[in-house]
C-alpha cells in the first residue's frame, strides 16, 4: 500500500514511466514497483516510491531515445543528463525530486526504465 503523501508522487512516477516506455514499443513487463525504504538506520521513517519496467525487444532505442523521450522530457520540464557508458546509452531524468534513468543497450535490443520519487517523511 502507497504511504499517504506518496501515493501522487507515486501515480505521476508510474505514469511518466510508462509513457516513455510507449514511445519505444509495446511489451513493457514491470520489474520494480513499490515504496523503498530511504534511511536504513531509521526504517519506516522516510520512505520514496519506485518503479521500472523492461522492454526486451526494441527496435531503434538510440534513436527513439534521442528524437522522441528527450524532446518529450524536456518540453515537460525534466532536465536530462548524459550517463552513458560503452554498454549502454543511459540518460537520467529529473524534475521535482523525482528523478529516473533510461537504459538502452548499445548492442542488443533491451530496454530499461527505473526511478524513484522523492523521499517523503511517513506520518
Amino acid at each position: 500500500m502507497i504511504t499517504r503523501g506518496l501515493d501522487d508522487l507515486a501515480v505521476d512516477l508510474t505514469a511518466v514511466i510508462n509513457s516513455v516506455a510507449g514511445l519505444f514499443g509495446e511489451g513493457a513487463v514491470r520489474t520494480v514497483e513499490g515504496e523503498l525504504d530511504c534511511d536504513p538506520a531509521e526504517p519506516g521513517h522516510l520512505v520514496c516510491w519506485q518503479y521500472g519496467v523492461r522492454l526486451e525487444q526494441c527496435t531503434s532505442g538510440e534513436r527513439r531515445l534521442a528524437e522522441a523521450v528527450l524532446p518529450m522530457l524536456e518540453s515537460a520540464g525534466w532536465q536530462a543528463h548524459d550517463r552513458s557508458t560503452a554498454m549502454e546509452l543511459i540518460a537520467r531524468f529529473s524534475r521535482d525530486g523525482a528523478d529516473f534513468t533510461v537504459h538502452v543497450a548499445r548492442t542488443g535490443t533491451g530496454v530499461a526504465i527505473v526511478g524513484s520519487t522523492r523521499c517523503v517523511v511517513v506520518g
